[in-house]
């Protein structure tokens, strides 16, 4: 008995000393891990709407996504749209970083399959700017799917 405690105590240890390599790389959201189903999606199985705040609040993370969360929370879709316009953050509505972005509540239309909440930007010198982000319910892993700039 007492081996045994004495490897899980050593064990514990060794884990809290090892450095933490992925500390650069934010931790996805703990439902994006989900393994992907092989058949649809019911409605059940959809995102919720405390699921994508969590995301959004997750993925903005107060000054905007990181160019990992960028490359791998967005969709297709939305890299092709950033392609589109170089010169033009469409994550952000920008071309700047923000000081602070908040993410309001959620709306979730399940009949369109999507879910969606207005996100505010704040800028140096007090300015405000509001883009409306957008999650497909059904999307696995969650990943911001679209942004509305206005």
């Amino acid at each position: 008995m007492m081996k045994h405690l004495t490897a899980a105590a050593l064990a514990a240890c060794l884990l809290s000393l090892a450095p933490a390599a992925s500390a650069a790389v934010p931790a996805p959201p703990p439902h994006a891990n989900a393994v992907a189903a092989s058949a649809p999606l019911k409605a059940a199985d959809r995102h919720t709407a405390e699921e994508i705040r969590g995301f959004l609040r997750w993925f903005y993370d107060g000054t905007g996504p990181s160019p990992y969360q960028r490359e791998h929370w967005t969709s297709d879709y939305l890299k092709a749209k950033q392609a589109e316009t170089p010169d033009h953050d469409v994550i952000l509505c920008a071309q700047n970083e923000p000081v602070a972005i908040e993410v309001g509540p959620v709306t979730v239309a399940q009949s369109a399959g999507f879910g969606w909440a207005t996100v505010t930007t704040s800028w140096a010198g007090g300015a405000r700017q509001t883009l409306t982000a957008y999650v497909a319910l059904d999307s696995d892993p969650i990943e911001l799917h679209d942004v509305v700039c206005g």
